[in-house]
């Protein structure tokens, strides 16, 4: 089976989040964007069910934004990223939480740590059995490596916690894979259509891609199809116990034709909660 994970290219592909790291938290902001507030937080939301009191590690946690989120839910957050200059950015939008110093009497504090998660040593340093929940929004096709990571989080976590993480779908953001438009007489009516066309899925591969239009530079991407993710966690010891698809619905005006917006019947992320049950 080709291999699902490049470690070779692990100091590259953090390297281009550091030069991104600025342009990354002048776009999404204090309050991120329409494809996580619309899509990627209502699917996490259930499947995390966090409680006040929870200890929950956020993964890649960029510049803060669900880590606050859940802060605000009474969750005593440990959020971390490989870049330095997205904890930085974290860390400014956060003041208040670290110290446990908040209006909100019921908001957790947030401890941000920069820790490369292909670094497992790392990871195991921050415990045994001490999470209730660990959390990773849209990154794990981001990471060159993530075999060694669930192994990790599997230790990590009490018996029974969670790991819910989110993605790209892999199914539909393929490598190369192309939206298109298209115009069909129809019975008589001119029909608007529009697709996704695939050439490549089962062979996992890393490739370059904008995730944001504009960014400085591309992104090293990792597609890893459905199976060959899942036997990782698997291997890990985990159980699949949740899974979510969101597209958006018809209430989300599209900006340009081939927007996200326009592909109510495909889901471009997904939602997984994998649980610890030894």
């Amino acid at each position: 089976m080709p291999t699902s994970d490049w470690p070779e290219l692990a100091e590259d592909a953090q390297s281009r989040w550091n030069l991104n790291a600025g342009f990354w938290d002048d776009y999404m902001g204090e309050h991120s964007n329409d494809f996580h507030n619309l899509l990627v937080r209502p699917a996490m939301e259930p499947l995390l069910d966090v409680k006040a009191g929870d200890n929950v590690l956020d993964i890649a946690c960029g510049n803060g934004n669900f880590s606050r989120f859940l802060a605000e839910l009474g969750a005593r957050v440990t959020a971390i990223d490989g870049s330095a200059g997205m904890i930085e950015k974290a860390r400014n939008r956060s003041e208040g939480h670290g110290t446990g110093a908040s209006e909100n009497e019921t908001a957790g504090e947030i401890d941000y740590r920069v820790i490369d998660v292909t670094d497992t040593k790392e990871l195991e340093r921050l415990g045994t059995n001490c999470f209730d929940a660990v959390v990773s929004n849209m990154a794990v096709m981001d990471m060159a490596e993530v075999g060694p990571m669930f192994g990790a989080v599997h230790g990590l976590l009490k018996p029974a916690g969670v790991f819910v993480f989110s993605l790209t779908h892999p199914c539909f953001q393929a490598p190369y894979a192309v939206r298109y438009a298209e115009q069909v007489d129809q019975d008589g009516r001119m029909i608007q259509k529009v697709g996704i066309k695939i050439d490549r899925y089962l062979t996992p591969q890393p490739f370059e891609g904008l995730a944001i239009v504009g960014q400085p530079v591309p992104n090293l991407i990792f597609h890893r199809p459905l199976s060959a993710l899942l036997a990782m966690c698997f291997e890990a010891g985990f159980v699949l116990d949740g899974l979510e698809e969101r597209a958006f619905d018809a209430s989300v005006e599209a900006d340009r034709e081939l927007s996200w917006a326009n592909f109510r019947e495909t889901p471009p992320m997904m939602a997984v909660r994998l649980r610890r049950m030894d």
